[in-house]
């Protein structure tokens, strides 16, 4: 299966199961069309009837003896591999937590998939004990694993950031002697940052993800506080001086959301920029349909475009050598992910849990508040296995409609929450995200090829 795209003037031919990425020129990328799946020893006659005018003979046999050439190499129209994996995968000892610390907020996001911080509950903060016994349990279930990771999220976790320090200092107190290493993740809005709590997440957090849509205009049109006055004069000054302390090897992404409302987010990017942030990343709102700041079937192409216009900031930026890190643009081409990273993704409800103030556990947090999504508690150490089985054997190869798909392999089959929530099933991708999902790869590609061709 390959997947073959003009962009920015680069022709790109991907080969989905070796992961081979080529750029083509237009003789070759033309003879493609005529190629299903494998590459004869000869032309056949009728690209060699329809080319034989537009080109010359020798450019002809030049082009497809270099198709063949990738053909035999196994770069082009290479076979699937990795099914015969997909029957391997098994329930795995688990090695990342995300705490929901608080569940509340100190504001009221109109586009926050937990509810605008009570996740369709009781506003709470998380207690000490209980955050106690989910580091205990993660201990226990981590098998033999190594390095574990949690991430304090909410809510707001500063809300309880009393509960957050005093985690942490547990964790660390005890990891030695259970042989374990734990790397911790923070995210927040910013509305309590303060020198205190700064020099703790630039100390003890590995990564802390900082809230912030961009624009005044476009980040306090949603995120406003309780009374509803926006945040961005608040957080920016704090998030500057955050980052501003950061040891270098320490890491941060400043995370903005865009709606239906500003589909022009690269400018949104750029003022990121501005505001001295490197390491960005930007979600697009894929909710309910009903909902009037979702995006919708019809805003794709103003969407795709918008990636195009993000990539060539990202290249310029680069050239000028003042490059930043788009999240969605981060591939690796020349090792990516392992093999079942490739075939299932995130790991959720296996490897990855979430668990609420009252210790519930669930397959992550966008599952957090389905009653039916419930696995267990760590109170009681108990988790449900049949579930865990059931999220461990999710792959690219049980969703009918991944199996075709050229980019399976880099997005490995969506979010699983997303899938459950908008089409009712982990095996079934939501569209709208897929689409998205899909213009980013090509979007990301495209780069790295204008990259490594300075003079193009």
């Amino acid at each position: 299966m390959i997947h073959k795209y003009s962009l920015n003037g680069y022709n790109i031919v991907m080969d989905t199961n070796s992961g081979a990425v080529h750029i083509f020129g237009d003789v070759p990328f033309k003879m493609l069309d005529y190629l299903d799946d494998r590459v004869p020893n000869q032309p056949p006659k009728k690209m060699l009837d329809d080319l034989k005018g537009q080109y010359s003979d020798e450019m002809i046999q030049e082009a497809y003896g270099e198709i063949l050439e990738l053909y035999q190499k196994g770069q082009l129209f290479s076979t699937d591999d990795y099914d015969k994996f997909a029957a391997l995968l098994r329930s795995a000892p688990i090695k990342s937590m995300c705490l929901n610390i608080a569940h509340d907020c100190n504001l009221r996001c109109t586009y926050c998939f937990a509810a605008q911080g009570d996740f369709g509950g009781q506003r709470m903060l998380m207690p000490f004990h209980v955050a106690k016994s989910a580091i205990d349990f993660l201990i226990r279930h981590s098998g033999a694993r190594h390095n574990l990771e949690v991430d304090f999220f909410g809510g707001e976790p500063l809300m309880n950031f009393d509960v957050v320090r005093q985690t942490v200092e547990y964790a660390r107190s005890i990891e030695k002697e259970h042989h374990k290493n734990f790397r911790f993740t923070i995210t927040t809005n910013g509305i309590l940052l303060n020198d205190e709590n700064i020099d703790f997440i630039n100390k003890e957090m590995s990564n802390c993800i900082l809230s912030l849509d961009g624009r005044k205009e476009v980040n306090d049109r949603f995120r406003v506080r309780v009374n509803g006055s926006g945040s961005y004069d608040a957080i920016v000054p704090k998030f500057q001086k955050l980052v501003q302390r950061r040891p270098k090897d320490k890491d941060y992404y400043v995370r903005g959301t865009f709606s239906k409302y500003n589909l022009d987010f690269t400018k949104d990017v750029q003022h990121m920029l501005d505001l001295g942030f490197r390491k960005i990343s930007v979600e697009p709102v894929v909710s309910d349909k009903r909902l009037d700041y979702a995006i919708q079937e019809e805003d794709l192409p103003q969407v795709f475009k918008e990636y195009e216009r993000l990539s060539q900031l990202v290249i310029k930026q680069k050239k000028a050598g003042d490059g930043f890190d788009f999240y969605h643009f981060m591939i690796d081409l020349d090792q990516g992910p392992c093999a079942i990273k490739r075939l299932r993704g995130c790991s959720c409800g296996n490897e990855y849990v979430a668990v609420t103030p009252t210790g519930d556990i669930y397959p992550c947090h966008q599952f957090v508040g389905y009653d039916e999504m419930k696995m267990g508690n760590v109170l009681n150490d108990t988790i449900d296995s049949t579930m865990k089985d059931h999220f461990s054997a999710v792959n690219v190869y049980t969703k009918p409609e991944c199996v075709k798909c050229w980019a399976k392999f880099y997005c490995s089959g969506g979010c699983n929450a997303n899938n459950w929530q908008y089409e009712k099933s982990v095996n079934k991708p939501n569209h709208i995200s897929c689409q998205l999902e899909k213009k980013r790869i090509e979007c990301a590609i495209m780069v790295q090829a204008a990259l490594a061709q300075p003079d193009k």
